[in-house]
C-alpha cells in the first residue's frame, strides 16, 4: 500500500483575511474596509509631520487629516477591495466604487479649498495623492505597487504633506522625519506581506525548528503572531507618538 495522499481538509476553518476583520453585516464590513490599525497608523504620520512644523494650526491639521482619511482610509481601501477582494467583504462592487471615487472626490474638494485659503501648491499635493491612490490600489504600476512604493506613498508622503500644510515649505528636518516614516512603512510591509499570504493563500501551515535536544514545531497561529503582534504594536506606537507630539505643542 502506497503512501496516503496528504489533504488539507483536517483544519477546514479558513482564517480571516486580516486580524482586524469584523464579520456580521454591512456595518462591520465597512469598519473592516477601513483597515482601522493601518489607517490610524498613517494618519499618525500626517500628525507627526504637522507637529514637527514651527507653528501648528489646528484647522489646517484637521483638514489634512480629513483629506488623508478620505483618500487613504476610505478611497484607497475601497478601490483595493473592488480590484481583487482581498478582504472578502460582502460589499457590492457599486458600493465600493462609490466609496472609492467618492473618497477621492472629498479629498480633491479639500485640496481645492486649501488651495484657495492657503496656497495653490496644495493642488499639486492633492493631485499627487490622487495619482498614488489610483496607481497603487488598482495596481497600474508594479514600481508603485511594491514595497518601496508603499513605503514612500504611505509613509514619507503623509509626513511631508502634514509638514507642508503647516509651514508651506519642506525643510531638511521634514525630509529626515519622512525618511523615518518610510523606513517604518517598509518594515510594516515586510511584516504584513507574509502574514497576508499565510492568511489568504494557504489552508494550513507549520514549520519545524531544529533546536538542542529535538525539534520545535510552530503552528500557523504562532507564525502569524510573529508578524501581526509587532504590526499592532507599531501601529499603536506611531499613534501614541503622534498624539504625544501634538499634546506637547
Amino acid at each position: 500500500m502506497g503512501p496516503q495522499a496528504v489533504t488539507r481538509t483536517e483544519r477546514p476553518n479558513r482564517l480571516a483575511p486580516a486580524f482586524y476583520v469584523a464579520r456580521g453585516g454591512t456595518a462591520r464590513d465597512l469598519i473592516t474596509l477601513l483597515h482601522p490599525p493601518y489607517t490610524a497608523w498613517h494618519l499618525g504620520y500626517v500628525a507627526i509631520g504637522a507637529a514637527a512644523a514651527p507653528d501648528l494650526d489646528g484647522a489646517r491639521l484637521a483638514g489634512t487629516l480629513l483629506a488623508f482619511f478620505a483618500g487613504t482610509g476610505v478611497a484607497a481601501h475601497a478601490l483595493d477591495e473592488w480590484h481583487d477582494r482581498p478582504l472578502r467583504t460582502g460589499l457590492s462592487a457599486r458600493t465600493l466604487r462609490v466609496l472609492g471615487f467618492g473618497g477621492l472626490a472629498v479629498a480633491g474638494a479639500l485640496a481645492l479649498a486649501g488651495a484657495a485659503i492657503i496656497s495653490p501648491w496644495l493642488l499639486a499635493w492633492g493631485a499627487l495623492g490622487v495619482v498614488l491612490v489610483l496607481v497603487y490600489s488598482l495596481e497600474w504600476s508594479r514600481r508603485v505597487h511594491s514595497d518601496a512604493g508603499f513605503a514612500l506613498a504611505w509613509g514619507g508622503f503623509p509626513v511631508l504633506v502634514g509638514y507642508w500644510a503647516q509651514a508651506e515649505a519642506i525643510t531638511p528636518a521634514a525630509v529626515l522625519i519622512a525618511l523615518a516614516a518610510t523606513a517604518l512603512s517598509f518594515a510594516q510591509r515586510g511584516l504584513s506581506t507574509p502574514a497576508r499570504y499565510l492568511r489568504r493563500s494557504t489552508l494550513d501551515a507549520s514549520t519545524e525548528l531544529q533546536v538542542p535536544g529535538g525539534v520545535e514545531r510552530w503552528e500557523r497561529e504562532h507564525l502569524l503572531a510573529t508578524w501581526e503582534r509587532p504590526l499592532l504594536a507599531m501601529a499603536l506606537g506611531v499613534v501614541a507618538l503622534a498624539a504625544g507630539l501634538l499634546l506637547a505643542r
